[in-house]
């Protein structure tokens, strides 16, 4: 949950508009419509029906489960193919399009967990990648083990052993999905400027 820098990405208006592609199966359409839910109960950003407006999010069935990170203009594709019709899943992705980057992307997650790249599938490194300052914005929150961002401890495993282990013990459980931890709310709520 590492915030964009680049604030033209953001959704000025707050409002994010939507249309969902007919391949989308009706168990994946259900979990959009929780994760829409838990945005619409716990932040001040809105995700509304595409009427006419030119910049939206076209929820389509690809393959996998990804979204690009903030708003890029025009019409986005956010995949939400087989194994991905869980509101947790879906609400990751969704905040991908609002603008964050993975938990454990933060420049500082060194000095929270140890990456374990001899365990990681051949090709997929490249998702364990930290980005700089200059790329990321921690909104001055603290790294997050519980956020829906961060990687489960055996994400893209070859081997069954862990790609990411905690540098010290965590009560949270890494890699949830279960919905938006308090501080993934916290950080939408300063990146959009909610007040109340």
């Amino acid at each position: 949950r590492n915030a964009i820098r680049d604030r033209t990405k953001i959704w000025q208006t707050r409002e994010v508009p939507y249309s969902i592609d007919p391949s989308v199966s009706p168990e994946a359409q259900a979990a959009i419509q929780e994760a829409v839910q838990e945005f619409h109960t716990k932040t001040c950003v809105r995700f509304k029906q595409r009427t006419t407006e030119t910049d939206y999010i076209l929820f389509k069935k690809i393959g996998g489960c990804w979204s690009n990170v903030g708003k890029t203009g025009g019409m986005q594709e956010l995949s939400v193919g087989d194994g991905c019709e869980f509101k947790g899943t879906v609400a990751h992705e969704m905040m991908h399009a609002l603008g964050f980057w993975h938990e454990q992307s933060r420049t500082d997650r060194d000095n929270y967990i140890n990456v374990m790249w001899q365990n990681i599938q051949d090709g997929k490194e490249h998702n364990f990648n930290k980005y700089s300052q200059d790329q990321v914005d921690t909104l001055g929150m603290p790294y997050d083990f519980g956020s829906i961002m961060h990687y489960s401890q055996f994400a893209f495993s070859k081997n069954g052993q862990p790609t990411i282990t905690p540098k010290q013990s965590t009560a949270d459980a890494i890699g949830q999905r279960n919905g938006l931890s308090d501080t993934d709310v916290q950080k939408i709520q300063l990146l959009y400027s909610c007040t109340g």
